[in-house]
């Protein structure tokens, strides 16, 4: 199982960013799917996260700002960043947790990480 995140890069304070991530491999199902940020000497922070079912979550930061979608059908979650700022320039983790054909147990991969800078 991988995910692979893309659309990271250098935005200006206020612009828009959408960052993707698709998970692939022998999948069975994916339960959640979502984004976490880490910035310079700071902690792995939850950004927003897409369950199976109910309302996504978002943290505190982003709320109101940020939108997470889900296709089920490719197995991507994307994040639109909307009115992006300068505290939210880090790096940016794509998360699943899948349930794969090669265990019975559900496990959390983590995609690469792609940078977001945002400019002011």
């Amino acid at each position: 199982v991988q995910l692979q995140a893309s659309g990271g890069g250098l935005v200006q304070a206020g612009g828009s960013l959408r960052l993707s991530c698709t998970a692939s491999g022998p999948i069975i199902a994916i339960n959640t799917m979502g984004w976490y940020r880490q910035a310079p000497g700071k902690g792995r922070e939850l950004v927003a996260v897409s369950a199976s079912f109910g309302s996504p979550n978002y943290g505190d930061s982003v709320k109101g700002r940020f939108a997470i979608s889900r296709d089920n059908a490719e197995n991507t979650v994307s994040l639109q960043t909307n009115s992006p700022k300068p505290e939210d320039t880090a790096v940016y983790y794509c998360n699943a947790n899948i349930n794969s054909s090669w265990s019975p147990f559900w496990y959390n991969y983590w995609g690469q990480g792609t940078q977001v800078t945002v400019s002011s």
